[in-house]
């Protein structure tokens, strides 16, 4: 056997060898990925007694569904289920508008004022007031505190968001926006007909952040709107619910009436922790496979053009 066929042999193998040790390795990081969320499903779904003696798996033990009643019987988690919606689709569409329009301004080369605007708005990412001049501004000055707006106005424009929209169109042939010029189209009818359907893959990637930022939101509403119960988010209702759950829990430990009262229970704070989990988790992991394909496209080219 000749030296060239024993080394097209070894070839073979290493071709034959690879693809198995890639689909193990891909299958094994697959199931470390998959397995604390299967397992926070498996925990939403068990009985809550059962729950507090661990060692479920992939598959509840005792199946029970008491944790979501407890979530969703009540009429105020739909009301504030309503309140996140709202708050996450206004949000990221102005924040989408108002900062596309201003990535668009600060990319023209021919806008002198380019430069300061955008040093100014870097630095307020490196230097912030703090959470009391913040308070102050919002809930004091602007009068929002107690306002559905106070969710909406604050987040309507994002420095990094900008910055990433702004690279993506600087990475846009000037061309475009000149020839449309000389066709006599002024500046908003260039962005809003030209570079604007051009963006989509950056759009929806920076979409995906705000949606999913506003949608996870909790600490807006207990400093500006923790009073105003018709005002609550999901999220904050959510955590009032677990924090509830988790003082009736330990009042069950000091005192034998109560401890009967939450052994006849089937909730317990660890069933309930994760049935939030899930609920607040599914409205995103249904609306990202949509965003998926613009996701992956936006950020790959807007991280490395400009």
């Amino acid at each position: 056997m000749t030296t060239a066929t024993i080394k097209r042999q070894n070839r073979i193998k290493r071709d034959r060898v690879f693809p198995i040790v890639n689909t193990c390795i891909l299958i094994l990081l697959c199931f470390i990925t998959l397995y604390p969320v299967i397992n926070t499903v498996a925990y939403s779904f068990n009985d809550g007694m059962d729950a507090l003696r661990g060692g479920i798996g992939l598959w509840p033990r005792k199946f029970s569904t008491e944790a979501y009643t407890s979530i969703l019987k009540d009429p105020a988690t739909y009301k504030a289920f309503g309140i996140s919606v709202s708050k996450a689709v206004l949000t990221t569409l102005l924040n989408l508008f108002w900062t596309s329009m201003l990535s668009y301004a600060l990319s023209r080369k021919e806008y002198v004022l380019r430069k300061f605007i955008t040093i100014i708005m870097v630095l307020t990412m490196y230097v912030n007031a703090g959470l009391i001049p913040n308070y102050l501004l919002v809930g004091k000055f602007l009068g929002l505190r107690n306002t559905y707006w106070v969710y909406i106005i604050p987040a309507m424009f994002s420095c990094f968001n900008m910055i990433v929209i702004r690279t993506y169109i600087g990475g846009l042939p000037d061309a475009l926006v000149e020839s449309a010029k000389i066709d006599g189209a002024g500046d908003l009818r260039a962005f809003f007909q030209i570079i604007l359907p051009l963006c989509l893959p950056v759009l929806a990637t920076v979409a995906l952040f705000v949606a999913v930022g506003a949608w996870n939101s909790w600490f807006d509403t207990y400093l500006y709107n923790g009073s105003k119960k018709d005002l609550y988010s999901l999220q904050y209702l959510l955590k009032m619910k677990l924090a509830t759950t988790q003082n009736q829990a330990n009042a069950a430990q000091s005192s034998a009436d109560a401890l009967a009262s939450q052994a006849s229970s089937r909730v317990a704070p660890i069933t309930v922790r994760a049935a939030i989990t899930v609920v607040s988790a599914v409205p995103i992991l249904v609306i990202y496979p949509f965003l998926q394909k613009y996701f992956v496209t936006g950020m790959a080219l807007g991280s490395v053009k400009g």
